[in-house]
């Protein structure tokens, strides 16, 4: 039989590896929900032992230096493999999905001159439309 390897904390919350504090916050909240021992269908037993180790998971993967320690003893033996893009934007960004940020004052100026330049241009083409095709029919 072949040893089963005991879940990582990152297994247990469902989150990457290059998780954001934010993934794991969200992570957390949605599984302690779904299986704290007062709101679940589950056993008791069952619901307290799963409960348990979701608090475990967090406590550790929240806390940068637990989670760094935790990390080390995890890969110690094994080379981490290479964080895509992806997983370096997620590591860097306060938000998940770039759709939930406001734009900033400064983007907004910048499509307003992006739409501004857009219109002149277009303005600028229907003048020397007219004015072409008024020469032209002389």
């Amino acid at each position: 039989m072949v040893g089963v390897s005991k879940p990582t904390y990152y297994d247990i919350l469902g989150v990457h590896r290059y998780a954001s504090g934010d993934a794991i916050r969200r992570a957390y909240r949605e599984l302690s929900k779904r299986y704290h021992p007062d709101t679940t269908t589950l056993p008791t037993a069952i619901a307290q032992e799963k409960f348990h180790q979701i608090n475990t998971a967090y406590t550790v993967l929240i806390s940068p230096q637990q989670r760094a320690a935790y990390d080390q003893q995890l890969w110690q033996n094994a080379l981490p493999p290479s964080p895509t893009l992806h997983d370096i934007q997620q590591m860097y960004s306060a938000y998940l999905d770039p759709a939930e940020r406001p734009l900033s004052a400064g983007e907004l100026f910048a499509l307003f001159l992006l739409g501004l330049t857009f219109v002149g241009c277009l303005l600028l083409v229907v003048a020397l439309g007219l004015v072409r095709s008024g020469s032209v029919s002389t």
